[in-house]
């Protein structure tokens, strides 16, 4: 796609246009697909609408679903979705210029800044460097991911389909997609059937950590590995908030929630699902049985999700560490915020003020529409619609029972969450350019 995109028509096509227009691409080539006989088990052609949410779902790392993964689709089915959750993860230009990379095809100014604005990098220099290493990182981690699983699935089911379901369940723990395939014990069941399995929600933790942490992240694990001084400010504010927001909704899920467990399962689900809760999209426990402050606190870590660059969705962890030190700044009356003996820039609290607004103007706009049209629950629909804004896939089981119009928000908030909130903004409206003049100065009253 970044090939064909030449001359005069590159220079109008904004990088975030080319953003947009890779992922709905993928989604077209992906609806496609599973349209097919081919990808059904049953071997007849899937509706349009059912086919369509799977794919915005798949390639948006998101989770919901309208077709239990393993009952309905075929193993070309499955392999379709698994491809577009592996693209979808990594990101279509991040694949896309690894292809021009392995062809020999030169990569120039204009789509390494693509690159740049995928990831949510800070500088453009090392981007070809970095798709490699992308790409590395990602099916190494993966490959590890389903080696490890590898015992539990063969045990369960066999050499050949064990195999399969150690890699399938592997690239979507790590891509933080959340699809499973666990409805051959129960329809729409995630892996609750594994809630007393240590060991395997520890590697399913461990993939989902891995992959909603960030590639930068894991950059600067690989140049300067146990010296954490030398990390750059995102990283360090990356590993804080993600340590903060696993840990603290633990506690209030191992004293609040799951009462009736033993110790050890009662400690593992509670850091299960505060793991899960930001994009992850897998449950190893029934969410209909929590209660009403346990799906708020679930609803806020959706909304916030993973970090930037990451295969995660959400406003990121880096977005709600700015606003949070943004009022710690206010209430010290501070005039800069700062974290780590650094100062972060004006432009970086605006951008994180402008997200938040966002994604809270959509996710209580459509949560409210959802209510009113289903005759459901306004706290049901909200958790609904953070999943979706957030690319994580838990659900309290209300997604196939929904009408198309309902469907078709989801399927604009996944998009939306997983393209990002500034990127859609900057590829609709044109910019600005820089002003030498500014208009007078007036103070309005805050509070």
């Amino acid at each position: 796609m970044l090939k064909l995109i030449k001359g005069k028509k590159r220079k109008k096509m904004t990088t975030f246009r080319v953003i947009i227009l890779s992922f709905f691409s993928l989604i077209i080539l992906g609806t496609f697909l599973l349209m097919l006989p081919i990808s059904s088990k049953e071997g007849c052609f899937t509706h349009f609408a059912d086919a369509l949410f799977t794919a915005v779902s798949s390639t948006c790392v998101t989770g919901l679903v309208v077709k239990d993964t393993a009952t309905y689709w075929s193993w070309f089915g499955q392999g379709v979705i698994i491809a577009m959750i592996q693209i979808g993860g990594m990101g279509v230009i991040t694949v896309g210029l690894a292809i021009m990379r392995a062809s020999g095809m030169k990569i120039g100014l204009w789509h390494r800044n693509a690159m740049k604005d995928s990831i949510a990098a800070t500088n453009i220099g090392g981007m070809v460097k970095l798709t490699g290493f992308i790409l590395k990182t990602t099916l190494i981690i993966e490959l590890i991911g389903a080696l490890l699983l590898f015992p539990v699935f063969c045990s369960d089911f066999g050499f050949f389909q064990g195999l399969w379901y150690s890699l399938f369940h592997s690239i979507s723990a790590f891509c933080n997609a959340g699809f499973d395939l666990m409805g051959v014990r129960e329809q729409f069941s995630s892996l609750t059937s594994y809630s007393g399995s240590i060991y395997l929600n520890c590697v399913i933790m461990f993939l989902i950590v891995s992959g909603g942490i960030g590639f930068l992240v894991w950059g600067d694990i690989k140049t300067h590995k146990h010296h954490l001084k030398k990390y750059s400010l995102q990283s360090k504010i990356v590993f804080l908030t993600t340590f903060l927001l696993i840990f603290l909704p633990a506690l209030y899920f191992f004293f609040y929630e799951y009462n009736d467990l033993s110790f050890f399962d009662r400690t593992i689900s509670s850091f299960f699902q505060s793991v899960t809760a930001r994009t992850a999209g897998f449950n190893t426990q029934d969410l209909s049985q929590m209660n009403d402050s346990g799906s708020v606190i679930m609803i806020i870590l959706m909304l916030i999700g993973g970090s930037p660059g990451s295969t995660a969705g959400g406003m990121k962890t880096v977005t709600f560490a700015v606003l949070f030190l943004s009022a710690i700044t206010v209430f010290s009356r501070r005039n800069d915020v700062q974290c780590f003996r650094r100062r972060i820039s004006d432009e970086t609290v605006r951008n994180a003020g402008a997200v938040l607004s966002m994604y809270l103007v959509l996710f209580f706009t459509s949560g409210i529409i959802i209510s009113n049209t289903e005759h459901i629950p306004l706290l049901t629909c909200l958790f609904e619609t953070g999943s979706a804004i957030g690319t994580v896939g838990l659900t309290l089981g209300i997604t196939t029972k929904l009408s198309m119009l309902s469907k078709a928000i989801l399927m604009a908030l996944m998009f939306f969450g997983r393209v990002g909130g500034l990127t859609l903004i900057y590829a609709a409206l044109p910019s600005s350019g820089s002003k030498n003049s500014r208009l007078p100065l007036e103070s309005i009253s805050i509070g």
